[in-house]
């Protein structure tokens, strides 16, 4: 939907290095990290590529960012000592600057390995000084970003050309190494452009992304939408209404809100970002309040997920998992009788997991879970993706339901764990 207006600030390309990367045996939690740091800094993220640990995609990469303009390209990995860390180099090249071996950085790469040689004796200590010497080796002119490993950073400012923030691979490394690439002189000349760039996340539950598509059309007819870029996503169940934006912008993005809010009063949960999780622990804590659960097709993800948060302490007391039928019995109290007549996939049997994951754990609130998540075992009467779900509260409150779940098994069940935290909310805020 509507876009920002063409180059309103500093743009940049981010580029991942690592065939692990590419081929998918090792996620990208990079690109997003910094793409939002750039946008705390006013930058636009125009582009992310992802290529393998080969000088040709690397390079073609750099060249492909420049030749759109870019002010700003950030690299990740590619920066350790073995023989396939090509990025130093293949950014010296891409800059036209001589790679020189920087002696004092060499030293300093030779302290943090120190202990390394006397924590393992039989290493050999001529190869890790030749790798140390090859981490030392940089550009000539850029400015050196003191490692947090054994890998230092780079900023090389390129002329007539993007300038090229280079920055290790692993993530606890490139976060505690970005706050001093920022402070650069080349990183603050090349975003001397950059504007504040709001972002707002409005989430909603129970409703599908095409409805929302017919929600932009009205806004854009009824007030125009000029200057926001809009995204839409249906992740984990819910879809989020992702808006950035200039200050200049910002009357735009209230009444785009308030359409929505007019238009979704009932789906609309979060105006302001916040998860439901957020939302569920902030009820429960600041209510004083407890929850327990027993889970038969989730087993445990449910728990973990009420787990996540920082704190959550508070109010979980823990979790029942009951996947066999023994268990239900012996553990959460569940009638055998009930689960012969009606089946353990049932709402009755729902209500019962949640009853007795209260009673057994002494919880304020309980949440029962039980289903079919396939890929087997369904039936036409029951079929893969019929999840029940019951919540009960101490004051006899009960919020129950029975629903069919697309996807595979693994999105079932994470599935099952957000139409879980919503049935919390809403018994939370009074929903019956």
């Amino acid at each position: 939907m509507a876009a920002l207006p063409h180059h309103v600030s500093a743009r940049a390309g981010i580029v991942v290095t690592g065939t692990e990367v590419l081929t998918g045996r090792v996620t990208d939690r990079n690109g997003p990290w910094l793409s939002e740091r750039l946008r705390e800094v006013g930058v636009d993220h125009a582009y992310t590529l992802i290529v393998g640990d080969r000088r040709e995609d690397m390079e073609e990469a750099l060249r492909f960012m420049a030749a759109r303009g870019v002010e700003l390209i950030v690299t990740s990995g590619g920066l350790g000592p073995t023989a396939d860390d090509l990025t130093a180099e293949v950014v010296g090249a891409f800059a036209g600057r001589e790679m020189v071996l920087d002696a004092p950085l060499e030293e300093r790469i030779a302290e943090i390995l120190r202990p390394l040689l006397s924590r393992w004796p039989d290493l050999d200590p001529d190869a890790i000084r030749a790798s140390n010497r090859k981490q030392a080796v940089v550009p000539v002119g850029a400015t050196v970003l003191e490692p947090v490993g054994t890998a230092p950073g780079l900023v090389v400012a390129v002329d007539g050309g993007p300038t090229v923030v280079v920055l290790p691979g692993p993530p606890r490394e490139l976060h505690a190494m970005w706050p001093a690439a920022v402070e650069t002189d080349s990183f603050r000349a090349a975003v001397a452009g950059a504007v504040e760039l709001r972002q707002e996340m409005l989430r909603l539950y129970g409703i599908p992304e095409s409805e929302i598509a017919e929600t932009l059309r009205l806004a854009e007819e009824a007030h125009g939408l000029e200057g926001l870029e809009i995204t839409t996503c249906l992740r984990r169940g819910e879809v989020e209404v992702v808006t950035r934006f200039s200050p200049a912008a910002a009357d735009v993005y209230e009444h785009f809100v308030q359409t929505v809010r007019e238009r979704h009063a009932d789906t609309l949960f979060s105006d302001d970002g916040r998860t439901v999780d957020e939302q569920v622990a902030d009820l429960l804590r600041t209510r004083g309040l407890t929850i327990a659960t027993a889970e038969s097709c989730t087993g445990g993800l449910l728990a973990a997920r009420l787990t996540d948060l920082a704190g959550s302490s508070d109010y979980v007391l823990g979790g029942l998992v009951v996947y066999a039928n023994e268990a239900k019995v012996a553990l959460a109290g569940v009638d055998s009788a009930l689960i012969a007549r009606v089946g353990a996939v049932s709402v009755e049997v729902a209500e019962a997991l949640a009853d007795g994951a209260r009673a057994a754990l002494g919880a304020d609130f309980g949440v029962g879970i039980t289903g079919v998540a396939g890929p087997g075992g369904g039936t036409p009467e029951k079929p893969v993706g019929l999840v029940c779900f019951s919540v009960a509260g101490s004051d006899g409150a009960r919020l129950t339901r029975s629903i069919n779940l697309p996807g595979s098994r693994a999105d079932i069940r994470d599935r099952s764990t957000t139409v879980a935290m919503h049935l919390v909310r809403r018994l939370l805020v009074g929903a019956r």
